[in-house]
């Protein structure tokens, strides 16, 4: 008799425990779970609701419904165009985040590749297509774009916002970046002499080969610098794309990490795939809309392409300006031109030589001469380490000048393409 009491003693001693256990068990499960949740909603909220320029995004899902319930090549180019464009901008927020927990070397690394990642993917897809003349003039786009509209714009805005005083920058960073610049300015018009000068030891070859050579020369000057910047004299230059703020804001961005590293991680995934997609729309829309809207491939692709991947860069770069903080402006203005012009642009030529496409730097006479010249205006403009409203509004013009110049430009190549 007393050995099934003490069994019941046993089973009523454990049982409650059994199920306290349990019951402690999906308790915790629960409050993870709703933990989650949380995080996931908060992340949503502040990536996609705290940015106004998010009001673009359901053009995004349009582009693809007009794709195929329409063949509007115009509508689909501009609602393309439209939709990425704050993508590009969330690119930019999501790599910061991301640069926050991985420190200064790393970040630079991230600013390179995600910084122009818009660029980049639009261009891979280009080349994809074999549409080698809208790679090169997109990306020549971009350098003018970011040189001259934006850089003019920002210092037009902090000149009339600050008119009461000299806004001054770093010289040695302007000094450095130009001279980048114009490294690749050589780059580019080797190519485009060796062509037109009929020297070429093999016709046609001989300049995708130089290209080819020229471009693995740029990037390994191109890391040699980043390297430089982070590891050598980082208190004389500040870092391409990384912008350097005064000691007390940079402890308060520490800071404010405003989502996790795997968040901006899983952030930047989605939203690199997102503008892939777009991109293959937007690129398979340009002959299209180009005939539709009656505008030259040329003007599309130089003028109106950079909007998209410039158009956060545009917003901040004003808006450190006005604040007048002009080495963060041309550490976003300039310091993507030297991206673009020191990385993308060769980067595109070995993927192309990858893809089995002949992409090369010569990017013909007019395309060549107009960036020739933005470059010396540019550097110029810089050499003296002040900004004022009145070379704002020469950069602005000089661009306009540029613009008009490539709407009556026939590219000659561009069928062939």
């Amino acid at each position: 008799m007393e050995s099934p009491q003490i069994e019941m003693g046993t089973f009523k001693a454990n049982g409650p425990q059994v199920q306290n256990g349990g019951l402690r068990s999906s308790m915790v499960q629960s409050w993870n779970l709703r933990r989650t949740i949380e995080g996931v909603l908060r992340s949503i909220r502040i990536v996609i609701f705290t940015s106004k320029l998010n009001l673009l995004l359901p053009f995004g899902p349009a582009t693809i419904v007009l794709h195929f319930a329409t063949k509007k090549h115009g509508l689909i180019f501009l609602f393309s165009m439209l939709g990425i464009t704050p993508l590009a901008e969330r690119l930019g927020y999501a790599t910061e985040q991301l640069a926050v927990y991985t420190g200064s070397t790393v970040g630079g690394l991230l600013n390179a590749t995600f910084g122009n990642a818009t660029e980049m993917i639009i261009a891979i897809y280009a080349l994809k297509n074999g549409m080698i003349r809208v790679v090169q003039q997109s990306l020549l786009g971009s350098i003018l774009s970011n040189m001259l509209l934006v850089m003019g714009c920002a210092f037009f805005a902090g000149g009339i916002v600050n008119r009461n005083k000299d806004q001054v920058f770093s010289k040695a960073t302007a000094v450095v970046n130009s001279g980048l610049l114009l490294m690749a300015v050589m780059g580019l018009m080797f190519p485009a002499v060796l062509h037109f000068t009929h020297s070429e030891v093999r016709q046609g070859a001989s300049e995708v080969s130089l290209s080819r050579f020229s471009s693995c020369v740029m990037l390994v000057a191109y890391a040699s610098y980043l390297y430089f910047q982070l590891r050598g004299r980082s208190n004389v230059y500040s870092q391409i794309g990384i912008e350097e703020m005064p000691n007390e804001d940079a402890a308060e961005e520490d800071e404010e990490a405003e989502i996790g590293m795997w968040e901006s991680i899983i952030w930047l995934a989605m939203l690199t795939l997102w503008v892939s997609i777009l991109s293959e729309y937007l690129v398979n829309a340009i002959e299209g809309a180009s005939d539709s809207l009656n505008l030259p491939v040329a003007f599309i692709s130089v003028i109106l392409l950079p909007i998209v991947g410039n158009a956060a860069e545009h917003a901040s770069a004003i808006m450190f300006a006005m604040k007048d903080k002009l080495d963060i402006t041309l550490g976003v203005a300039i310091g993507s031109s030297t991206q673009i012009s020191m990385f993308v642009i060769p980067f595109c030529v070995v993927v192309g030589w990858m893809m089995g496409q002949k992409m090369d730097l010569n990017f013909q006479l007019f395309e060549t001469s107009t960036l020739f010249i933005t470059v010396l205006v540019v550097a110029f403009m810089l050499q003296d380490g002040t900004a004022n409203y009145l070379k704002g509004l020469m950069l602005i013009l000089c661009y306009l000048i540029v613009a008009a110049s490539f709407f009556v430009h026939v590219d000659p190549h561009s069928s062939g393409d």
